[in-house]
């Protein structure tokens, strides 16, 4: 049920490709090492058993069954596992009809494939060095580097930087427009919640460019893939306009013990906090040295929370007198700062059929100004934010609570402005780092909401709650807004931003000029 009273609806996806087939073990990813020594045993493994395969194409024939390359079935976005003994190990794609096959030696699969089906072209999707099967020869040819590059799209570094200064349009290879950066993610099944999470990421400037260009190949498979998902989305020259994230989910799946599947939706707000703890892990942080890594330089902050225990005892009136203990003071280092949903006052709709509760942004953010205090159990607690921000700030509002029979929803609205947002209330003063009186602003780079949708379900009787998972995301260069779940693409209005269920925002640290 929408918050105006009325069922909303699903806007109507575009048609998905089919699922995948359900996820399997994974053997331990390869190291370089393992990969080339891979290779050369499969090269060795060739020439022994059939000294008589070709080393290069026969004069007059380079581009040999080149034609019969398939553009439009190649979709490298799946795991890359053999189809027949999905096996991780050495994997090659069949340029003809786009499925994964081991190895490319004479007892390959790769080799019986070509033989059978008569598909003679394959890209080591490590390597991706382009040959032809079962001669076994290496085709060198310039009309190869968009597949290569689709593979694995690594853009140079001044083009990576200009992605935000100017608008890019590009088209797929079904001729269809579509803009880098705002393509949809495929849901395979009940993903939507990650794929929000995904684009809210691919949206911070500074951690895009950083899986963007940073080698991340020694590193785990977690940032490796990450990487991966985050150049496809940003991908000018894709064959498709639209990203399947399939290989990441899989390897979440993997780490998180199956917390997080595509085949079960969870929430946000947890995928968004184990990813980025893992992901500072992975990429070498350190519980103990602030800043170690990317995500820590670009999330963490630090808060200051008081704590007093509240204290009662009778006189000798018998009456009951409260007492305050003293103070205790602690910091502790956040990445997302939860905003608790009060009752909230109402306004009435146009058509003054429904009232919905909203409530300001800067109402909620007040529990962290070191003065509002709450109480907990026998414990009066207030909270106070440090010198200095992050550059980017995650607010997660809290709308769901759950007790041992339902799991309850507050639709109440949250009200903002995407510009300017001062922050500076809610700092203690600090003249060495920020001048006292003066503005701390934030922008909004990322606004993910929910949307309670009544779906039937044959299970019970009537219908059931679905929760729907959008995001939206500015867009630099024109300095406008789009919104997107899952396959569905479309621009938004910046000023009914704040209409809308917000769960999870991301706000920018505006760069103020330095004063001379």
């Amino acid at each position: 049920m929408g918050t105006n009273g009325h069922k909303a609806e699903i806007p109507p996806l575009p048609s998905e490709e089919a699922l995948p087939p359900p996820p399997v073990p994974q053997p331990r990813p390869l190291d370089p090492e393992e990969e080339a020594l891979l290779e050369q045993i499969d090269q060795d493994e060739s020439a022994a058993a059939n000294s008589a395969r070709q080393s290069a194409p026969t004069e007059g024939y380079n581009d040999l069954y080149l034609d019969t390359i398939d553009r439009a079935v190649l979709d490298f976005d799946f795991e890359k596992l053999c189809s027949v003994t999905l096996s991780n190990i050495n994997i090659y794609a069949c340029l003809v009809c786009g499925r994964y096959f081991q190895g490319r030696g004479p007892k390959s699969q790769a080799y019986f494939h070509a033989l059978e089906d008569n598909h003679h072209v394959y890209i080591n999707m490590s390597t991706k060095g382009v040959y032809v099967l079962p001669e076994g020869y290496e085709v060198c040819s310039k009309s190869l580097d968009d597949i290569k590059f689709v593979v694995d799209p690594w853009l140079p570094k001044p083009e990576v930087m200009g992605l935000d200064k100017q608008q890019k349009q590009a088209w797929d290879f079904g001729g269809k427009k579509y803009t880098p950066g705002f393509v949809g993610l495929n849901n395979l099944k009940e993903n939507d919640y990650f794929n929000v999470v995904i684009h809210a990421l691919a949206h911070v400037p500074p951690l895009r460019n950083f899986f963007m260009l940073e080698d991340l190949s020694s590193r785990p498979q977690l940032a490796q893939r990450l990487g991966i998902l985050i150049r496809k989305i940003w991908n000018p020259r894709s064959f498709k306009a639209h990203v399947s994230p399939h290989e990441l989910l899989q390897e979440i799946a993997l780490r998180s013990g199956k917390k997080f599947t595509l085949t079960e939706q969870a929430d946000p707000v947890d995928l968004l906090s184990w990813l980025l703890n893992h992901l500072h892990t992975a990429l070498g942080g350190s519980l103990k040295r602030p800043g170690s890594s990317i995500i820590h330089r670009v999330f963490q902050g630090t808060l200051q929370t008081e704590s007093q225990a509240i204290t009662a005892r009778a006189d000798a009136g018998d009456r009951l007198r409260f007492e305050d203990a003293d103070v205790q003071a602690s910091k502790q280092p956040f990445m997302v700062l939860t905003l608790d949903l009060p009752p909230a006052p109402l306004f009435v709709d146009d058509q003054v059929q429904n009232a919905i509760p909203q409530v300001p942004l800067t109402q909620l953010l007040s529990k962290y100004d070191g003065v509002k205090s709450q109480e907990r159990l026998n414990t009066r607690v207030r909270y106070r934010l440090l010198h200095p921000l992050p550059p980017y700030l995650i607010f997660h509002v809290k709308r769901f609570s759950a007790n041992k029979f339902i799991r309850e929803r507050n639709p109440t609205i949250v009200t903002f402005s995407p510009r300017s947002l001062d922050m500076s209330p809610y700092v203690q003063p600090n003249p060495n780092v920020h001048p006292p009186g003066e503005p701390i602003w934030y922008d909004l780079v990322a606004n993910v909401t929910h949307e309670a949708v009544r779906v039937r379900d044959d299970s019970v009787e009537g219908e059931q709650e679905k929760k729907v998972w959008r995001v939206q995301v500015r867009e630099r260069a024109r300095d406008e807004w789009w919104e997107m779940q899952d396959l569905w693409v479309e621009r938004a209005d910046e000023g009914t931003l704040f209409t809308k269920e917000s769960y999870v925002l991301v706000w920018e640290k505006r760069k103020m000029p330095k004063k001379t």
